[in-house]
């Protein structure tokens, strides 16, 4: 035991917890999760890989499309607008905020994993995630031009593309920023005492 602050000898050295981080990692799975993960298909985020599911994506931001324009007082600048920080919300919601899965057959193994870190069993650059990369950034360039490339609609439209990119790069595989969707284990273990 070493005695004083620094090795001065003022007493003993008090630990103490180090004060919350602004960027915290997300520790790989366990043996336990791992062996949990690969028992089953993870339901949850297979249908990804599915046919059909790139389709999707295509006819989503082409009813927001037609919706946007049939507003009144909303023009083709806007409608681009408004269709891409749609898509880009729900693509981050459900991409990205949202974790864990709605089934209960693998005793919580995926509970800490929001479904970008569930897809394709965490794998980086497959078919499906470069496909939902590459979407953002198209849409991106298309409502840019065709807002003819007014300033604070390209502000406005680079903002979404960033925070819809920035989760889905390998650097950012299990990282959680500013305590935003962080699990904490204690807290849940908590809960389901009470």
């Amino acid at each position: 035991m070493s005695t004083g602050r620094g090795g001065r000898g003022d007493g003993p050295v008090v630990s103490r917890r180090r004060s919350s981080s602004l960027v915290q990692v997300i520790e790989p799975s366990t043996f336990d999760e791992l062996q949990d993960q690969g028992a089953e298909n993870n339901h949850n985020s297979d249908w990804v890989s599915g046919k059909g599911a790139w389709s999707i994506h295509v006819v989503l931001i082409a009813a927001a499309k037609i919706f946007f324009n049939t507003l009144p007082g909303v023009s083709q600048e806007l409608g681009w607008t408004l269709t891409n920080l749609s898509y880009m919300a729900g693509s981050f919601l459900m991409f990205h905020y949202v974790k864990g899965i709605p089934f209960e057959f693998n005793s919580g193994a995926y509970d800490q994993l929001n479904m970008w870190e569930q897809m394709d069993n965490g794998a980086q650059y497959t078919p499906a995630k470069k496909f939902l990369t590459a979407v953002p950034i198209v849409l991106f360039l298309l409502s840019t031009h065709y807002t003819h490339y007014d300033f604070t609609m390209f502000v406005i439209n680079l903002w979404a593309l960033v925070m819809v990119i920035i989760p889905k790069l390998p650097i950012a595989h299990r990282l959680r920023i500013f305590g935003v969707n962080k699990f904490d284990l204690n807290v849940a273990e908590e809960t389901e005492e009470q």
